[in-house]
């Protein structure tokens, strides 16, 4: 499938893998890589040389087009954005904030700029700014998240800009591809079945919750600090939401999750971890290779497109 994306990307399929903190990292990457997809580094708020090492590891494994998503509010987010430069990464994607000052040294670097971006207004701005393209994500995505749904933003941001929009938030099979197409998207990003790749490094105890979840089995919390995120149902949210309604401070609960997204990813804590995982948790049903998932979802949705 051949779309303003994948010519963009120099990529065979249109599917950029989420660039998951602790999860995101050079195994990961580099499966969706070599599988035709892009994948992503998630730099988050990783120290910048263990950026380094992440991205001159995936070089080692594949020659092929990849990226590193840049959180903006991360403190080293200056230095991570120049190693970017240094080490001659092809894509950025960035989140949680806005890469105005770090736009002009990429561009010039020839580094392709995607913005993820969860409103109309953002997505406009970001074009301004030099964007290559924009991600449009829904309140379905797993982890940090805005306010409206994929099925709506889409094809609100597509009607708004030139450049090509990839759609996240909710797309777990090529049904979701399909209809993500439909709405006028170029690409998608998916997040949480990667989550579950068999060259992923997360625990099994997480990959497991993921696979067994339901429809109902995600919940957001931190509504009322201005930071939501969705998480699957446990103990550690059940605690959070308790607290949130009792009206406790942003301090006290960013001291209950301190450390709690390693404790899932690396330690396989279910109880007190934070699962992050998007609403198509309930859609992911079995581990699989990077390479079967993306082949797997590329043609269920090129058959819905055909109408066969």
């Amino acid at each position: 499938m051949e779309t303003r994306i994948s010519r963009l990307l120099k990529i065979k399929y249109p599917v950029i893998q989420g660039g998951m903190a602790w999860v995101a990292e050079y195994h990961l990457a580099a499966a969706v890589s070599e599988a035709g997809g892009l994948g992503l580094i998630g730099a988050a708020s990783a120290p910048p040389e263990v950026v380094r090492e992440q991205i001159r590891e995936v070089k080692k494994l594949t020659d092929r087009p990849f990226g590193v998503n840049v959180m903006l509010l991360n403190p080293n987010a200056a230095e991570v954005a120049q190693i970017v430069i240094e080490e001659g990464v092809p894509v950025v994607t960035t989140g949680a904030g806005n890469p105005g000052k770090f736009m002009a040294a990429w561009k010039e670097a020839g580094v392709t700029v995607i913005p993820v971006v969860a409103s109309v207004a953002m997505a406009k701005m970001m074009q301004r700014a030099g964007a290559a393209a924009v991600v449009a994500e829904g309140m379905e995505s797993g982890g940090h998240i805005g306010s409206q749904t994929t099925m709506t933003l889409v094809p609100q941001i597509v009607d708004a800009v030139e450049i090509p929009v990839i759609a996240a938030g909710g797309i777990a099979d090529g049904r979701g591809i399909a209809a993500s197409m439909m709405l006028g998207a170029e690409g998608v990003q998916i997040g949480t079945r990667f989550v579950v790749a068999k060259e992923s490094i997360v625990h099994a105890g997480y990959k497991e919750r993921i696979i067994k979840a339901r429809d109902i089995d995600s919940e957001v919390t931190g509504m009322s600090t201005g930071h939501p995120i969705r998480v699957l149902r446990n103990q550690m949210s059940r605690a959070y939401l308790k607290m949130e309604q009792e009206g406790a401070s942003f301090e006290e609960l960013e001291q209950l999750t301190l450390g709690s997204l390693r404790k899932a990813v690396i330690d396989g804590d279910v109880v007190n971890g934070s699962l992050m995982a998007g609403q198509s948790a309930g859609l992911v049903k079995k581990e699989q290779t990077c390479l079967e998932m993306i082949e797997e979802m590329m043609d269920e949705a090129e058959k819905l497109l055909e109408g066969r």
